[in-house]
């Protein structure tokens, strides 16, 4: 059950409810045939096996959505503001059975200063409760960086990683805010210039832990189409790992949000 916008007829209020039957094989780690070097840099080390482990998890979810959209445009929203969020108890079957509830909550707001420039911002928190980060499915687990997260990072870069192979674990909480300002010229108005901040944090507690904060800025271009706004953003991390890249570029159709 569900009531969506689309392209043609934006809705205030959206919502959806239903019913998840999900079957999933996925990495979830992996193992050594011997103990890992603890030295890799030492002179020629003896590099273990390794394996990638993997896990079939089956979960069922009860998803629940609500979204009040108050802009004056689903893909260029200029004025008025959004709010949103979903809840989503889930059982997980996997080597034991487990309870926990998934939720989020977003909301956005858009100031017209005047009528080439707009100033943008957004915040989210989501949170997984009741379980330890590793009996969760991989897949449902929260991530952030990225084109709709935080710009600079690339897909999913931010929060805790593997210490030996440095991949993304994914956490039980993520927090995140967005500011930009939307500037319009062109004899039509039709192009755009958009400097933006990111701010975003994966924590493994299900509530804000003392993980740092990731910082990316950078500065996107956009021309404004009959259909809706095409966007390139270009970022960079302000605090990341040395293994971060300097840059990340995103093309999309619409604004970032």
């Amino acid at each position: 059950m569900e009531r969506t916008s689309t392209f043609i007829w934006q809705k205030p209020w959206t919502y959806s409810a239903g019913i998840e039957l999900i079957a999933t094989d996925e990495a979830d780690g992996f193992r050594f045939d011997e103990k890992p070097p603890l030295l890799p840099e030492a002179p020629d080390p003896e590099v273990p096996e390794v394996d990638q482990t993997r896990s079939t998890y089956f979960i069922a979810a009860l998803p629940l959505e609500l979204r009040y959209d108050g802009s004056n445009d689903l893909l260029d929203p200029t004025d008025g503001f959004r709010l949103g969020g979903f809840v989503s108890p889930e059982i997980s079957l996997e080597s034991s059975e487990s309870l926990y509830v998934r939720s989020q909550i977003d909301a956005s707001a858009y100031y017209p200063v005047n009528d080439q420039l707009v100033i943008a911002g957004r915040a989210r928190f989501a949170t997984i409760s009741g379980i330890e980060r590793d009996f969760v499915a991989p897949s449902r687990r929260l991530y952030g960086g990225g084109g709709g997260s935080v710009r600079g990072y690339e897909y999913q870069a931010i929060g805790p990683r593997d210490e030996v192979f440095n991949v993304p674990l994914g956490g039980r909480s993520l927090t995140e805010f967005s500011l930009e300002a939307r500037y319009r010229f062109g004899s039509l108005n039709q192009f755009g210039v958009v400097p933006f901040i990111d701010v975003g944090r994966v924590s493994e507690d299900p509530w804000p832990g003392t993980n740092e904060f990731r910082v990316g800025v950078g500065i996107g271009a956009r021309y404004y189409s009959n259909f809706g706004p095409i966007r390139i953003d270009i970022g960079t991390p302000l605090n990341g790992d040395d293994d971060d890249p300097p840059i990340a570029v995103v093309v999309s159709l619409g604004q970032a949000f």
